[in-house]
This record gives structure tokens, sequence and C-alpha cells, in this order.
């Protein structure tokens, strides 16, 4: 069997960059669209997490950065938006970010840059 090649007149997409595209496409315009709840209990959607756990406390610390983890990796924009509260989102953002792959990392910052400082804030 011949093993074929890719011309380097024909790039091959990099896995990365495409991530980072799939995510950016995703994001709301503006952090302030984030209108999810600050408080009470959480059950997220099967579109969203299919299996495992679907309800989240988001008084406890750790059940409400699962759910953010879970909805920024899973959740389509309109989930983003009715999920996720602006102000626990920026609040979270220096932990949140090195649970988060990095081309969901990436994507958030590029568009958000209150994210990246406060990412660069808690980092120094």
């Amino acid at each position: 069997m011949a093993v074929q090649s890719f011309s380097p007149g024909f790039p091959v997409p990099n896995a990365f960059e495409l991530l980072c595209e799939q995510y950016a496409k995703r994001l709301p315009a503006h952090l302030e669209e984030l209108s999810g709840p600050a408080d009470g209990t959480v059950n997220l959607p099967l579109h969203v997490v299919w299996s495992g756990r679907r309800s989240y406390t988001l008084d406890r610390p750790k059940s409400r950065m699962s759910l953010y983890r879970t909805v920024l990796a899973e959740g389509q924009r309109q989930d983003l938006i009715d999920f996720l509260d602006r102000d626990l989102l920026i609040k979270q953002w220096p932990v949140l970010r090195t649970l988060i792959s990095r081309p969901a990392r990436d994507a958030w910052e590029a568009a958000f840059p209150d994210l990246a400082s406060a990412g660069a804030t808690a980092a120094t």
C-alpha cells in the first residue's frame, strides 16, 4: 500500500487553529451578554452534558467551577449566555483558565481582554 503525502501547495489544517476558530464562533459579542444565574442550582440540558453529572450548585465553589468548565467546553453560544454569569466568569477566570483547553482559553482571552488581564494579574 502506497503512503500518500501532501504536497507543499496543499496546506494541512492546523488542529489547534481549527479548534480556536470553533470556540471563537460560539462566543457572545460581549461579556455583558452572559446572563446566567449567580446562585442556586443549574441543570444542564443533554446537548451540553450527555453523560454524567448534569446538576450543579452555584453556591459551592467546586460545583460552580465544574459547571463553568463544562459549559465552556461543550456549550453553544446560547448555552454560554444562559448558563454563565459575567461577574462569576471574571472572578473564576484565573483558576478556570488552567482547567480548560488551550484553544478555548486562547479564544476567550483573544475576544475579551478583561479575561486575559484577570489571568495575568493572578499569575503575578
